[in-house]
């Protein structure tokens, strides 16, 4: 006659063991404390990966700043260049006339040394403020990437705790409890500024 045999797999085994300790108040208090502690590393996660966002929203904003002014930048430049070869044009067409000609070629030659100068100053101007928008960017891409790391170890710590359920491990409680600390270390240095 036929016997049935049943088999157990590992995950059936240790909900069956944690069944047998659910009784005992040290079990009730383990799986309290994990929860708590789960739930509030998933709350602080949250806020910095909200900061994360913002200041990646940020960099994205201040780099597109950056690039618009460059092409604005190099938009003056090529004008001021144009006026660079008119200039050089009247100045050899002064040498090549005379009289009144070579009066009004001398008089372009002028314009176009005052209307250069005003070119080049909007230039620097525009390079300068691109510049800046460029240093922006960076900055907030520094602190979008201390917030990402903070929120990295927040859910490797939640992993952690969920696996220290599971298996019943007090040090894997204090390690997911480690990780939780270290990102919020990252979230601090990135509230900071650092």
């Amino acid at each position: 006659m036929s016997e049935e045999f049943e088999v157990k797999g590992p995950h059936e085994e240790v909900l069956e063991a944690g069944e047998d300790h659910e009784s005992s108040g040290e079990s009730k208090k383990f799986n309290a404390t994990l929860a708590v502690m789960t739930a509030i590393m998933a709350s602080i996660g949250a806020l910095l990966s909200y900061q994360a966002n913002v200041t990646l929203g940020e960099a994205i904003i201040f780099k597109n700043e950056a690039s618009i002014l460059k092409t604005e930048a190099s938009d003056q430049w090529n004008f001021f260049q144009a006026k660079s070869s008119k200039q050089n044009i009247a100045e050899l067409a002064s040498k090549l006339t005379t009289g009144k000609d070579r009066e009004d070629s001398l008089q372009d030659v002028s314009r176009y040394e005052v209307e250069k100068e005003s070119i080049k100053i909007k230039a620097e101007d525009i390079e300068k403020r691109a510049h800046e928008a460029d240093q922006l960017s960076e900055q907030s891409l520094h602190h979008h990437h201390r917030w990402a790391t903070g929120t990295t170890a927040l859910q490797i710590a939640i992993s952690l705790a969920a696996i220290a359920l599971l298996t019943r491990r007090k040090w894997l409680e204090y390690v997911s409890l480690f990780c939780a600390l270290v990102g919020i270390g990252f979230g601090v240095f990135a509230w900071l500024g650092l």
